[in-house]
């Protein structure tokens, strides 16, 4: 397979989606971005990489990162974790404060924003120094020792960021926070400002592509079993009250971020990020969701 000549033939595709969409101008920090930018990269099992466009121009993964903090807290925690939160997809916005009250406070999954809260919650129970342990685990995985947090990013969230507050405040209000409301909330934050370039996430995804064995990295210990439940969850829950459509068009598991990025894996093949800011109506990038439809359908290569 040509990865290279398809990535670059797709590349050209997309171009006529890019003025589509905007990008998430309600965070301060990001109403800034250039929304123009593409950037993919796809990096394959056995090493090779093929990478087009803005590939090493970093960006804020914003809710990519949840599949890292959903993994550490899976390992610290296992099937406990789900006393806590659910698996089934949303249905409704990832910020949805009446669905959270309609199931007192046990988010649906957790990669809506309610459920990783309480994910950074359950990490800052548990790591002796959640901030640092867990950049180090995202520096591992993706090998890259310079990754790092963007406090003005998680500080410009956190100054307009009502509605996450109002989140962490009932999910207390359910006992289902055991720390301090405002720790929680500004680690949860913190996570997600984390800047990562595509070729970096494509490393670091495609330690969850290889999910037929166990997942050893930074003291995060999965059984494959684990890592082939965290690929299930990626697929049903992983773009929000998007996930049926990205199922359906691409087939593949992944997780979005308002950021402008998707990640996504094609299991025992690879791992491939795509980067362009303008996102649609449910929070995904238009050009992001058009090129893995692309992918998928020019390679026939998907889970389906």
């Amino acid at each position: 397979m040509d990865y290279q000549q398809i990535i670059e033939n797709i590349y050209e595709k997309v171009q006529q989606y890019r003025q589509i969409g905007k990008q998430a101008d309600y965070i301060p920090a990001l109403e800034k971005v250039n929304p123009d930018q593409i950037g993919v990269c796809l990096q394959t099992l056995n090493g090779d990489q093929y990478q087009c466009g803005k590939a090493d121009t970093r960006f804020s993964i914003q809710s990519i990162s949840k599949v890292f903090s959903f993994a550490m807290a899976f390992a610290l925690e296992g099937d406990k974790l789900w006393n806590r939160m659910g698996k089934e997809p949303s249905g409704s916005a990832f910020n949805s404060l009446v669905q959270l009250e309609f199931e007192h406070g046990i988010p649906r999954n957790p990669f809506i924003n309610a459920g990783a809260i309480v994910v950074a919650d359950i990490l800052l129970s548990h790591l002796p120094n959640p901030e640092s342990d867990f950049l180090d685990f995202v520096r591992c995985i993706s090998q890259s020792e310079t990754v790092n947090y963007n406090f003005s990013v998680a500080r410009s969230e956190r100054s307009c960021g009502y509605l996450n507050a109002a989140i962490t405040n009932m999910l207390k209000y359910y006992h289902n926070i055991e720390n301090d409301i405002e720790h929680v909330l500004q680690f949860y934050l913190l996570m997600c400002s984390i800047e990562m370039n595509c070729k970096e996430l494509s490393k670091a995804f495609i330690c969850f592509a290889d999910h037929k064995k166990e997942f050893n990295y930074a003291n995060v210990h999965l059984t494959a079993s684990q890592v082939k439940r965290i690929n299930a969850i990626m697929l049903t829950c992983g773009f929000y009250d998007e996930s049926g459509d990205f199922s359906y068009l691409v087939g593949l598991p992944g997780k979005s971020g308002v950021g402008g990025g998707i990640s996504a894996i094609y299991p025992q093949r690879y791992a491939v990020t795509v980067f362009s800011p303008r996102l649609n109506e449910k929070g995904n990038s238009v050009v992001g969701m058009k090129f893995l439809e692309l992918l998928t359908t020019e390679t026939k290569e998907s889970i389906f």
